[in-house]
């Protein structure tokens, strides 16, 4: 199991002292952290027009910072929306290409096509479906772009005359793919496209449980990957927080404002299935108290308490056979001197329980590929 952090510029308006700037530069001090105690991806999200949700919307800027900030850590778009009116499938080859070569070899290239309505008519797009014919057609050619120095392609949704995309790519062949993927449907698909799966965890561990195990049994039989090679690789995102002081992990956790956050993201991500227990709260997610959170860390359901209890719940998502879990610490207003304390107690006592190879598993999937 490998450990990483989400970023999405989360600005909450109830908060005044988090602002645009100041979570940014927070967000940064926490990749740096991560980086430091070992944890190995850190994975920024695109949106567009989403207040408060995520003002994080040019990531390829944000990532480019973090690739001269820090050392070890893997880069992650997590994820580019490569629907051409969003942005044009050239672009994305070329930025892809560049940050891979800034961060080292670091870089790793999570896709998709955009979640909400509000991001998708704001660029043009009025029929939320025909993006997912979009990055059908878009990932593939995005991969041509890198071994081609002839390109050109007619197709539905971009078309270009004969060029040579610049620059190519320090990986050979290419950074690992990922897709952001939510639905069955997905799971499977990327599986038979070889390829990584981002998620959330708002299923739960059985859903989840059944998703990673479609994903698996496919993946099995990926002959022909849309990439130069497979990448095996679930990744879950999930709430977090570890203190030695389990009460205050739980005092903290409780009055971090994880609510009101989730009831921005099924407000925005309207593309998403809603959940009838949404429904049934109108839609306004509730806090929780620290009397819910010990039922919940009792169950292993949730990655906060003590470094103990923690690693139970770990273990609980390394048993239904996730590879990556990834923790947006930043989606709330937490403070960034408990969001660093809390990653490097992780760090300190949980991370090397699980994660005992220095090697990163998108590069040791790569090179053995390759090399065999």
């Amino acid at each position: 199991m490998e450990f990483g952090l989400f970023n999405s510029l989360y600005v909450p308006r109830d908060h005044p002292g988090i602002t645009e700037a100041s979570r940014l530069r927070d967000e940064i001090e926490l990749v740096k952290a991560a980086d430091r105690s070992g944890f190995k991806y850190t994975w920024a999200t695109e949106h567009h027009f989403l207040d408060e949700y995520s003002h994080l919307s040019a990531n390829e800027a944000f990532l480019g910072y973090l690739a001269a900030a820090t050392e070890r850590i893997h880069l992650g778009s997590g994820i580019f929306n490569i629907t051409p009116p969003v942005n044009h499938p050239a672009r994305v080859a070329e930025k892809v290409a560049m940050l891979d070569h800034l961060s080292g070899g670091r870089f790793e290239f999570g896709v998709g096509r955009g979640s909400s309505t509000t991001e998708q008519q704001g660029f043009g797009i009025e029929e939320p479906e025909l993006t997912r014919e979009m990055v059908d057609e878009t990932l593939p050619e995005i991969v041509r772009m890198w071994k081609e120095t002839e390109y050109s392609h007619q197709g539905r949704f971009f078309s270009m005359p004969t060029r040579n995309v610049l620059p190519k790519p320090l990986t050979d062949p290419h950074p690992p793919l990922w897709v952001a993927a939510g639905s069955p449907g997905t799971f499977k698909k990327a599986a038979e496209m070889g390829i990584g799966v981002l998620c959330f965890a708002q299923a739960s561990m059985d859903d989840l449980a059944k998703l990673i195990a479609v994903y698996k049994e496919e993946i099995e039989r990926c002959e022909n990957p849309v990439g130069g090679y497979i990448n095996d690789n679930v990744m879950i995102t999930s709430q977090f927080m570890c203190l030695e002081d389990g009460k205050r992990a739980r005092e903290v956790a409780a009055s971090m404002g994880s609510g009101y956050h989730q009831t921005l993201l099924w407000k925005y991500l309207d593309t998403f299935p809603r959940p009838q227990w949404v429904n049934d709260l109108g839609g306004r997610i509730p806090e929780m108290d620290v009397a819910t959170l010990d039922v919940l860390i009792a169950a292993k359901q949730m990655c906060i308490g003590t470094p103990e209890e923690v690693s139970a719940a770990v273990e609980a998502v390394r048993a239904i056979g996730a590879d990556q879990l990834v923790f947006g610490m930043l989606s709330s207003s937490v403070p960034i001197e408990t969001a660093i304390e809390s990653v490097e107690t992780f760090g300190k006592y949980v991370l090397p329980r699980f994660d005992t190879d220095p090697v990163h598993s998108t590069k040791r999937q790569r090179e053995a590929q390759l090399s065999g």
